[in-house]
């Protein structure tokens, strides 16, 4: 095993959600000690069970607080921050919040920081979360130069909020409107991106001050994504793809699936711009959604998960 940060401190902001439980976990086999971040400690403490005891430790922190910031990076080696929103108040999470992180992180003497963005990021996006995105960035890195800056395209994983959301829409409708059929993902594996940053934060001089575009083996429409998983999932569906001008109008609906921000997101492909730094660079190799789809797709399949042992007995 590669021990390379064999006691180092990292401080994981956002380490309780999604992508965090696999970040901590890729840190933790490399013999960091983690203090994880987040506004309610209690979205982390099944976080814990995954290290020795001691290894890691919670504490209260919002990126929006610099006070809070400055007290969870105090004494750290590094620093990963996580934290994002696909809806809300961008400007405060995103780039004020992100500047928080990266200017407490240089006052406390951090050797590295690891800022995690998205492809799309773009300081001229005409949405507001691509926007906010590049804005973010360049107060990162104006704050703490030698940052590393992750751009992950859709990140995908048993717990996401992303293939999860169209298995069960998939499962329940027996027509399923796709809005944004053609646009183009590269769909990554939450596991190969803590790989990566486990990488980078063990090696940080290797990466610093470098922005990295992730994305798996396979880019893939919005329109094929779903029928792949309605075929993982061993259900025939009917699909219709929702014309821009009424995408457009839908969005702009209470209650509607998609905001208007997502909408303008929509309108370009999601996928590793060519000659971008990628995922190579950390000697990790993309894993296809296919690898993870048995048990994990078990649940939406027609009879669930003991639907195979009930009709055989």
């Amino acid at each position: 095993m590669d021990m390379d940060l064999d006691g180092q401190l990292i401080c994981i902001f956002g380490g309780g959600g999604f992508l965090g439980r696999y970040v901590a976990q890729a840190l933790l086999e490399r013999g960091a000690r983690l203090r994880v971040a987040e506004r309610n400690v209690k979205n982390a403490v099944h976080i814990k069970p995954l290290g020795n005891l001691g290894q890691t430790q919670l504490i209260s922190a919002d990126v929006t607080k610099p006070d809070s910031v400055a007290r969870a990076v105090h004494g750290c080696d590094g620093v990963v921050n996580l934290v994002g929103i696909l809806n809300g108040n961008f400007e405060a999470v995103h780039v004020a919040g992100a500047r928080n992180v990266a200017e407490a992180a240089a006052r406390a003497g951090c050797r590295t920081l690891l800022h995690l963005s998205a492809i799309g990021a773009d300081t001229q996006s005409p949405s507001r979360y691509g926007k906010s995105k590049g804005d973010g960035e360049q107060a990162v890195l104006k704050a703490f130069p030698e940052a590393i800056i992750f751009r992950p395209s859709i990140i995908f994983g048993r717990e996401d909020q992303f293939i999860n959301r169209f298995a069960a829409m998939i499962q329940m409708l027996p027509v399923v409107p796709v809005i944004g059929s053609n646009t183009k993902f590269q769909p990554i594996f939450a596991g190969d991106v803590a790989d990566a940053a486990a990488e980078a934060i063990s090696h940080p001089e290797a990466f610093a001050g470098e922005t990295f575009e992730l994305g798996g083996p396979e880019v893939v429409s919005m329109g094929d994504l779903n029928r792949r998983i309605a075929r993982m999932t061993g259900r025939e569906r009917t699909f219709v793809d929702v014309p821009d001008a009424a995408a457009k109008i839908l969005a702009m609906l209470p209650a509607s699936p998609i905001t208007t921000d997502q909408y303008k997101m929509l309108q370009k492909d999601n996928v590793v711009a060519e000659g971008a730094n990628g995922l190579d660079r950390f000697g990790v190799a993309p894993t296809p959604i296919a690898a993870l789809a048995n048990g994990w797709m078990e649940k939406y399949t027609a009879h669930g998960r003991f639907g195979a042992r009930a009709k055989a007995s």
